[in-house]
C-alpha cells in the first residue's frame, strides 16, 4: 500500500502536485527524496509516514494517512482478548498506540524484544518471547524496509490465552473425575441396597432357572435389563470422556486436523474443544499467510534487485568496456601489446556478460524460460566435464507459464545444477521442461553421491527450492540414492501470462 502511493506521489510530483502535498523546510538529515519515518518530527507523536520529493529545489511531502495504514496493518481478526499488532521503529520506540497502555505516547515505549531485534536484523520469523509488558506471548515479527522507510511489524498474544482452553479443560475433566468419584461413593454408601437387591434377585432367579423353574423369569428379566442399562450408561460416559481427553491431547500437540462430534447440542465440554481447535485453526492460518506473504516479498525484492544489478553491468559497464576495446585497437600501436589487451578486454566483457546472465538473464524477458535455460546450460557445459542434457517441452506459441514461474524454475535450475556439480559429483545431468494443460513439470536427474533426507543436514539451497515451489502453489517429489537422484516438480498453470 505504502509504496503504491510513493509511485502515485512521485507521477504526480512530475506534473501536478496532489492537493494533500506540502511544501516545508525538511529536517537537516533528510536531503534526499524517498518514504520516511516522521513521527519523532511531530508533536503529537502519532506514526507519521512521510513521502518526500524534490521539484524545483523545493521539498514536497505527503503524510499517508495514518487511518488507512493501521487498516492495512493492524488487522486485529482473530487475535483474541490480548492480541495486538504494532509498529515499532529503529530507534526501538513503539509507533501505533498500545492497546494496554492507552494513555501512554507511542514513542515513549521502548520496546527491545527478541522479536524487534531479530526483525530488525532483517531475521522474520515466530515464537514465544517476553513483550514490551515483560509477559509471554506468542509473537509474529517481520521488517517493513520501503526506500528510507525501517519499521518492525509484530502480532503477539498473550501466551496464558492461547493456553487458556487447555487448563480449563483439565479443570473441567478434574470437577468431573472428582463428581464421578463423590456420585459412586454416594452410591456405595446410600444406595447398596438398592444395587444389591437385583443381583441377589437376579442370583436367586438363576438358581430357580437352574431348577427347571421359569416362574420368576418376568422379575429377573426387570432387574437385569436395570442393571445392564446402569453398566451401559457408565459405558457410555467413559467412552465419551476418554474421546474428549484423547481430542484435547491432539489438539495439544497441535494435530488441528483430527476431528470430533459433540454428543448433543448441550454437550459443553465437546462443543468447548470444536470452538478452541477452531481458534486455533484460525490462529495457524492466519500466521500461515502472514509467512507465505513476507516470503513472497522478500523473494520479489531479491529478483528485482538481481535485475537492477544485471541491467547495471549491461547497460554500465558493458559499454564502458566495449568503449575501451575500441580504444585499444585504434590508440595503441605496439601490435603485442594491443592484442594482449585486446584480450583482457575481451575476456572481461565476456566475464560481465555471463555475471549479467547469472543476475536475471535478458533471454527470460525477450523468449522465455526454455531459452534462457538452453542458454545457460550452453555455459555449463564448457566449464565442467559433465554431461548435461536438457529438453524444452513447453508449448512454444500458446504458452501459459507466467513469469513468475519462469523466474522460479530458471532459478531451481540453477540451483539444482550447482549442487550436483558442486557437492554430488555428477557425471551425467538430464533435465526436462514440459508444459501440459492444467499444470508444468520440471523432471531434474543426476548420477551423483546422492544424499539422505532423513539424516542428512539439508542446506539453503534445498530449503530455498522448496519455499520456490511453495511460493507457486506446486508440489516437489525428491528421490535420493547413490548414483539416482531425482526431483520432480509440478507447478499449477495459473490464468493467462504475466
Amino acid at each position: 500500500m505504502i509504496q503504491s502511493e510513493w509511485q502515485e506521489f512521485v507521477n504526480n510530483s512530475n506534473t501536478k502536485l496532489p492537493e494533500d502535498s506540502l511544501h516545508i523546510n525538511l529536517p537537516k538529515k533528510i536531503t534526499q527524496p524517498g518514504i520516511y519515518d516522521f513521527t519523532s518530527f511531530l508533536e503529537h507523536k502519532e506514526l507519521a509516514i512521510a513521502l518526500v520529493s524534490i521539484k524545483d529545489s523545493a521539498s514536497v511531502i505527503k503524510m499517508v494517512d495514518y487511518e488507512k495504514v493501521m487498516d492495512v496493518l493492524l488487522e486485529r481478526t482473530g487475535m483474541g482478548n490480548t492480541g495486538e499488532s504494532y509498529l515499532v521503529g529503529e530507534d526501538f520506540r513503539m509507533r501505533t498506540q498500545s492497546r494496554f497502555l492507552e494513555d501512554v505516547s507511542p514513542t515513549d515505549i521502548m520496546v527491545r524484544t527478541e522479536g524487534v531485534r531479530n526483525a530488525l536484523n532483517s531475521k522474520s520469523g515466530k515464537g514465544i518471547y517476553k513483550d514490551y509488558r515483560n509477559i509471554d506471548v506468542y509473537g509474529v515479527y517481520s521488517l517493513i524496509e520501503l526506500s528510507n522507510l525501517k519499521l518492525t511489524i509484530l502480532s503477539e498474544i498473550d501466551k496464558d490465552e492461547v493456553e487458556a482452553p487447555l487448563k480449563s479443560l483439565k479443570r473441567r475433566l478434574l470437577i468431573l473425575l472428582l463428581l464421578i468419584m463423590l456420585i459412586a461413593i454416594f452410591l456405595s454408601l446410600f444406595l447398596t441396597k438398592i444395587i444389591a437387591d437385583p443381583i441377589i434377585k437376579m442370583k436367586k432367579s438363576l438358581k430357580v432357572m437352574a431348577q427347571g423353574n421359569y416362574d420368576g423369569t418376568d422379575t429377573y428379566s426387570k432387574n437385569s435389563d436395570e442393571i445392564k442399562e446402569m453398566y451401559e450408561a457408565l459405558n457410555l460416559l467413559k467412552k465419551s470422556l476418554q474421546g474428549a481427553v484423547d481430542f484435547s491431547k491432539k489438539i495439544g500437540e497441535m494435530n488441528l486436523n483430527t476431528n470430533y462430534s459433540p454428543k448433543s447440542k448441550n454437550d459443553a465440554l465437546g462443543n468447548s474443544l470444536i470452538k478452541m481447535r477452531d481458534k486455533l485453526i484460525e490462529f495457524r492460518n492466519s500466521e500461515t499467510t502472514q509467512s507465505m506473504r513476507t516470503k513472497r516479498q522478500l523473494l520479489d525484492g531479491l529478483e528485482n534487485e538481481r535485475r537492477r544489478l544485471s541491467r547495471e553491468l549491461h547497460d554500465g559497464i558493458g559499454p564502458l568496456l566495449t568503449s575501451l576495446r575500441i580504444y585499444i585497437e585504434n590508440k595503441v600501436e605496439d601490435k603485442a601489446l594491443q592484442q594482449e589487451m585486446k584480450k583482457l578486454a575481451d575476456e572481461t566483457i565476456s566475464e560481465v556478460r555471463l555475471m549479467s546472465n547469472a543476475l536475471m538473464p535478458s533471454t527470460i524477458d525477450d523468449f522465455g524460460v526454455g531459452v534462457a535455460l538452453s542458454n545457460f546450460f550452453d555455459q555449463m557445459r564448457k566449464s565442467t566435464e559433465t554431461s548435461i542434457a536438457f529438453e524444452d517441452l513447453l508449448k512454444p506459441e500458446q504458452s501459459r507459464i507466467t513469469k513468475d514461474q519462469e523466474i522460479n524454475l530458471f532459478r531451481i535450475c540453477q540451483e539444482l545444477t550447482n549442487n550436483s556439480l558442486k557437492h554430488a559429483m555428477a557425471k551425467n545431468i538430464r533435465v526436462t521442461l514440459s508444459e501440459f494443460d492444467d499444470f508444468i513439470s520440471l523432471f531434474y536427474f543426476d548420477d551423483g553421491i546422492g544424499f539422505d533426507l532423513n539424516n542428512v543436514n539439508l542446506g539453503s539451497g534445498i530449503i530455498n527450492i522448496k519455499e520456490r515451489v511453495e511460493l507457486c502453489n506446486g508440489t516437489i517429489e525428491i528421490n535420493s540414492k547413490p548414483g539416482n537422484t531425482t526431483f520432480i516438480i509440478e507447478l499449477p498453470i495459473e490464468n493467462g501470462k504475466n
